[in-house]
């Protein structure tokens, strides 16, 4: 079980990535990244769908049917900037994927009703 991220130490590692962008340290961008997909996983608990922000994390999300071996037929993965931007509103879902900064497979891989997420 990963550790939860207490919501003061999401937030202000969110303020930080906001604030100085791809120059936030590491550290501050792994746990904004976690902290969203925490919140994902708050809002929106079942195993239907994979969500990976590599390196930092990947969750599984929204009920229906349960993934159990290889790869699962609903998997969104993006980076962690384009993360970030979609979980706080900062992008839109359409716009990231028209841009190819979402990779979307299956067809309950679409989660934009989901986001913003609004930390």
């Amino acid at each position: 079980m990963p550790r939860t991220i207490i919501t003061a130490d999401g937030r202000a590692a969110l303020a930080a990535v906001q604030a100085a962008g791809d120059a936030a340290p590491r550290v501050d961008r792994a746990t904004a990244v976690r902290y969203l997909l925490q919140l994902l996983v708050e809002k929106a608990p079942g195993n239907s769908v994979e969500v990976r922000v590599p390196p930092f994390g990947a969750v599984q999300v929204v009920e229906g049917p349960r993934h159990t071996r290889g790869t699962p037929p609903n998997v969104v993965e993006t980076d962690a900037a384009t993360w970030i931007a979609l979980a706080t509103g900062a992008e839109e879902w359409r716009d990231a994927a028209a841009a190819g900064r979402i990779s979307a497979s299956g067809t309950r891989a679409d989660i934009s009703d989901l986001l913003p997420l609004r930390p």
